[in-house]
């Protein structure tokens, strides 16, 4: 047998059916709509976090530096008021000095792998048409140790940049766009006006987007002659065997050697801030509809205690205390939040299932065939605190109005 405050709440919202079930629903497309999307966008973001981890290095070390270096009078009158006019920049090829030391010396870091790199820009050309890329220059050996670029490779390998006379390794994006294929020679014009014929030895996809619609690998040898920068370096890739710890490395790197240092959360922070949005928004739109969902308890329970007067007056002249009566009529909205919690959950299941049985295409910041979707216990149990407290919280201010009822007044009234 049910206790009796129980029994009284089931009453209630069987008395009001329709306004019950229209609670229900809004409360389960709430609990349905968060685990079904927070599915997909975590998913997708899972999954451009780790792409972005497994392609490109944890740290790269620029030829930058943050902070414009202060002039020798700035530095000898700090607390002057000084005016610099008519500043002219030296003339000096930009690259990192001593690189080998400082290669070296990062080497020796344990759990650290370290590949030199010089990259500039490049124009392509091919059957009459020109292709803006990106071209970095590599050891293949040590390309290996820090990023994922041979197991990326459609067709052709590595080591064909040593094997062949000014090889070229391309995205599949810009072979698309400029109709190249494997083994074609191609014109590569830089800005500073060395032209080569290149072979293209390997075409790649990363399924990042701008990856694999900009970025082209050859020899650093190469890349220097063609940016007419002999010995010279301006980056050095890192990778790390616990990439947890890459914001911490790339600021003590920087500390130490004065060359930015940029993490591969700093290299990506562009996209990780339109997550942060994303969430926000996800966030926003389900607490809108639990929102929704809440004022439709808050009536229901509101004309119940309003049509049910009387009772409540009966109830309380039998010894029921204030706290009794609350405890009823809050008991009403998390019967309402738990029945919609789990049929919520059983839809948002269902959604999850529906959007994985889809096959299609998507191209973004990545490639991906079909949604990417991250089931986790953690979404339902996200969605059911959330619809529980909003329904309870609902019900609370009604609740808190019926066991303030005076039953002598209630009497009085009704006579």
């Amino acid at each position: 047998m049910l206790p009796l405050g129980l029994s009284i709440a089931l009453t209630h919202l069987r008395h009001r059916q329709r306004q019950t079930l229209v609670s229900l629903l809004g409360v389960s497309l709430g609990v349905a709509f968060f685990i079904g999307i927070s599915a997909m966008m975590q998913g997708f973001q899972r999954d451009f976090i780790a792409r972005i981890i497994d392609v490109q290095p944890h740290i790269i070390v620029k030829d930058e530096v943050r902070a414009a270096p202060q002039q020798a009078v700035e530095r000898a009158f700090p607390d002057g008021a000084v005016s610099l006019r008519g500043l002219k920049p030296r003339e000096e090829v930009r690259g990192i000095r001593g690189a080998r030391n400082m290669l070296a010396s990062l080497e020796e870091m344990p759990g650290v792998h370290v590949a030199p790199a010089l990259s500039g820009n490049l124009l392509l050309r091919f059957g009459g048409k020109d292709v803006s890329v990106n071209v970095t220059g590599i050891n293949p050996e040590r390309e290996r140790q820090v990023t994922h670029l041979e197991k990326d490779l459609l067709s052709g390998s590595l080591d064909a940049l040593y094997t062949t006379s000014n090889a070229i390794i391309i995205g599949e994006g810009i072979a698309a766009k400029a109709g190249i294929r494997k083994d074609d020679l191609i014109s590569a014009v830089s800005p500073v006006g060395v032209v080569l014929k290149m072979k293209v030895v390997g075409i790649f996809r990363s399924n990042i987007t701008l990856i694999d619609n900009f970025e082209t690998y050859t020899l650093l040898k190469k890349a220097q002659i063609l940016q007419n920068r002999a010995n010279i370096i301006n980056r050095l890739n890192l990778r790390l065997d616990d990439v947890e710890q890459a914001g911490t490395l790339a600021a003590a790197i920087e500390r130490q050697f004065g060359y930015r240092s940029e993490p591969w959360q700093e290299q990506s922070r562009n996209v990780l801030g339109i997550f942060v949005i994303q969430n926000a928004i996800m966030y926003s739109t389900v607490s809108a509809i639990l929102i929704v969902a809440c004022f439709g308890i808050f009536n229901v329970i509101s004309t119940v205690v309003f049509e049910k007067t009387r009772d409540i007056g009966i109830l309380k002249s039998m010894g029921f205390r204030d706290k009794d009566v609350r405890r009823i009529f809050v008991m009403e909205g998390l019967i309402v939040g738990l029945i919609g919690t789990v049929i919520g959950w059983l839809m948002g299941w269902g959604l999850i299932e529906f959007m994985a049985s889809l096959d299609f295409q998507m191209e973004g910041f990545i490639k991906a065939q079909g949604f990417v979707l991250y089931r986790t216990p953690k979404h339902y149990a996200i969605s059911a605190a959330m619809a529980i407290a909003s329904a309870t919280l609902a019900a609370w201010v009604p609740a808190r109005r019926a066991s303030r009822l005076n039953p002598v007044d209630i009497v009085r009234g009704a006579g």
